[in-house]
Order: C-alpha cells, then structure tokens, then sequence
C-alpha cells in the first residue's frame, strides 16, 4: 500500500461521515466533488482507503470492540475503523496512529477523545495483520442481510459475503473477437464470453483503450444482451442506457439501437463511450414512461433498482441505504414492464433485467408480469448460453445471476434477466 498522508486521510473519513451518517453514496460525493480539492494520486487514495474500510466495515468493528467500552461519536468511530484498516494493511504505527488522532483532535466535540483514539489503535497494532486475519468474513448489514438469508439461505450468502469482500477484478467486453482482447491485456477469457483482468490499473492506459476494442462491463451485466442472441438488422430499445455497456453490445452484433434515458449528463456519457468504441445508436434523453414510440423487434429493460447485486464494486451500499426505497422501486419496476411491452411489435421480445439479489425485484416480478399479462411468455430457453449453468434458471423461467457463483474465477455480480416473448 502506498503511504497515505493526512489530505488523503481526512477526505477518507469525510467519505466515511457521509455514508455511514448521512446516507450519501460514494459516487454521489465524488460526483459533487467531495475529493475535488486533492491532487489526484490523493484522491484516489482516499477513494481506495475508504472502499477498504466499508468493505471491511464489521470485521475493523469485531476488532475494535474488546478495547471500547461503549460505541463512541461517529467521528471517532470512523476514524478508529479507518486505524483499523490501514494498521492490518502493514501501515507504520506511528504515522497512521498519529493522523487519526489528529483527525479526532480536529473535531470541538471530541477532542477528550484523543487519548482513547491513540490507545485503542496502538493495540489494535499489537494485533496487526494476524489478528485481522483470524476474524470471519465480514457480515452484510443485518436490514439486507435477513432477506438474503431468507431468499438464499445461509450458506449462500456467507458465499456472498466473501465475494463481497473479496472485491471484484476488472471486466471488460470486447467489441469483436475475445481472445484477442485477452491477449493484449494479459487477461482470460470468461465462460460467458468476457474478459477478466486481476490488478488492471490505470483502465485508459490498457491496450486498445484509445482504438475503442473493448469497454469496462461486469460479467453479468454483459449476459442480458447475449441471451438475445443474434441481434443483426433487428430494431431493439435500450431503455434505460446509461452508462451505455449493453448499448454497445447491440450495436456491435448489428441492430439498430435506440438508447434512452432521463438523464443528460448520463446521456453524454453513453455518447461519449459510443463514439471511443466506433459504434452508433440513436440518443434520446426522455423519461421511459414517456418514450412512445413502437414497433420494436426487442426492448432491453434494464430498471432500476435496488443495486444489491453490485457491492462487490459498491461496497457503501449497504451502509448508505437501508431498504426504505426499495418499496417505491419495486413498483416503479413493475409499471416499467406493463409500458415497455407496449413498444414491442407482435411477436417482439422484452428482456427485463436488475442488477438486485432480492426476488422481489427479479423473480416475482416476472411472475407478476406473466399473470398480469395473457399471452406474455417467459423462454427460458433463450437463457441457455454459453458458459451458463443450468441450474441457475428459475422455476419462472428467469436466470438467477449471484456474487457466490465462480467462486474460483472472481465471482459476479448479482442479476436477474428474463426474456418474456409478446403474443403474437
């Protein structure tokens, strides 16, 4: 680890503050500039230490506990964890013990709390690495953890968790042949078709970044374009586009692509990725809802949602939100299917994905959408593609996608993707 100095860590603990208090995302902060003001090798370490510290989250507070009394202020409790992280990561004791009590110091309200940050983290020192190392995988938080459990069972979401914790590595989706990509960048080929890097650095700096061969896509988000097979001369919707992956996908397997999305800025972006990697589709920045246009041969939708199956990459999801929203989403998911069979031709197929580990959001709603609908028809055959395991298609004819699954590879992310056909 390279060393971090007190800029880098002061913005950490911000970023922590902000998450664990306020229920702010770490996109969204550094979005809004939360690091704006850091030289960038600062920002990033900062970013880097902050990711450690939430993805490790209940392992630092297991360490901490036997030397705490009761739970201090937030802003110790942050700077403590932060201790935590860096000290079992092989920091020098002395510079990050300091720093934290500097943080602690900085802060009216706690300031009589120096000494206990300087003595807690100078034993949590003495452990070090090993007893990092001997505590279990850290938990998710208990309002997400019980669903998974319930869905899941026990086994697989402590197989959750330790892809959770384990991060996740670089994938990418090559615009024409695979193993050629694979090649250049010193990766490996997917069962699925993408390409997997371990430690890939700077992205832009990769092999074939700047000739457009490729683009960053999880494995999993890479599939709900695939099981449509061969996409050429087709008219297909992309209706929620952003940040542009699956557009990409279709345009490059030859259909003509229509990418929609509320947002203009996230708009910009599609184009901008669009045009790195020489490929084209139709932009409108529209609200789905009131995207009416008709006739599509198929409708990728993409919706919203909880984002459960990504902690992997975010691991500040769990600590920023707390299942309050996802109420609002579920039906906003299910108003979403009802509009976009309505853009379909006869015939024409929907490809209704989340990136959510909860069946609310995946399995049931298919289910819903099929009683709702006579006539709608899930084809779960589509769903028999490469690299993917049979036993991962449901009862309702949907593919279950989870972080557990290729354990030896680097895991996934977590989705749901269907493919409902429209009567004829």
């Amino acid at each position: 680890m390279r060393q971090i100095g007190l800029p880098a860590r002061r913005a950490a603990h911000h970023l922590l503050m902000q998450i664990t208090g306020e229920g702010r995302l770490m996109a969204e902060l550094i979005a809004g500039g939360a690091l704006a003001d850091l030289p960038a090798e600062d920002r990033a370490r900062a970013q880097r230490l902050a990711t450690d510290a939430l993805r490790g989250l209940d392992r630092a507070d297991r360490m901490l506990k036997p030397y705490l009394k009761r739970p201090p202020p937030d802003h110790v409790m942050n700077a403590l964890r932060l201790g935590v992280i860096e000290l079992c990561g092989g920091e020098a004791a002395h510079g990050v013990v300091n720093a934290y009590v500097e943080i602690v110091g900085r802060n009216k309200r706690t300031q009589a709390m120096k000494g206990l940050t300087n003595a807690v983290l100078r034993k949590i020192a003495a452990e070090g690495p090993e007893g990092w190392n001997t505590r279990p995988v850290p938990l998710t938080p208990g309002w997400l953890r019980q669903p998974l459990v319930a869905a899941w069972g026990r086994e697989a979401v402590t197989g959750m968790e330790a892809a959770h914790f384990a991060g996740a590595p670089l994938d990418l989706t090559a615009k024409g042949d695979p193993e050629a990509v694979a090649r250049a960048v010193g990766g490996s080929v997917l069962p699925t078709g993408s390409v997997r890097l371990a430690g890939a650095g700077q992205v832009s700096t990769l092999p074939g970044y700047d000739a457009g061969d490729w683009w960053v896509q999880d494995a999993a988000a890479a599939v709900p374009v695939k099981v449509l097979g061969d996409v050429s001369g087709l008219q297909i919707l992309d209706l929620c586009a952003a940040p542009g992956g699956k557009a990409m996908q279709l345009a490059a397997g030859g259909a003509t692509v229509t990418a929609v999305d509320m947002s203009e800025r996230r708009m910009v972006r599609v184009e901008e990725n669009l045009s790195r990697v020489g490929l084209q589709a139709r932009t409108v920045v529209s609200d789905a809802f009131t995207f009416a246009e008709q006739g599509f041969d198929a409708v990728l939708l993409d919706a919203p949602c909880s984002a459960t199956g990504t902690i992997r990459r975010h691991p500040d999801l769990p600590y920023a939100k707390d299942g309050s929203e996802f109420g609002a989403l579920i039906d906003q998911q299910t108003a979403m299917i009802d509009h976009a069979l309505t853009l379909l031709k006869p015939g024409g197929r929907l490809v209704f994905c989340t990136c959510s580990l909860l069946p609310d959001e995946g399995e049931v709603q298919v289910e819903d959408a099929l009683a709702r609908h006579p006539g709608l028809a899930a084809n779960p055959d589509a769903l028999n593609i490469l690299g993917i395991d049979p036993n991962w298609i449901t009862p309702e004819g949907g593919l279950r996608l989870r972080p557990d699954y290729w354990p030896d590879l680097g895991g996934m992310d977590g989705f749901y993707i269907a493919v409902l056909t429209k009567p004829a």
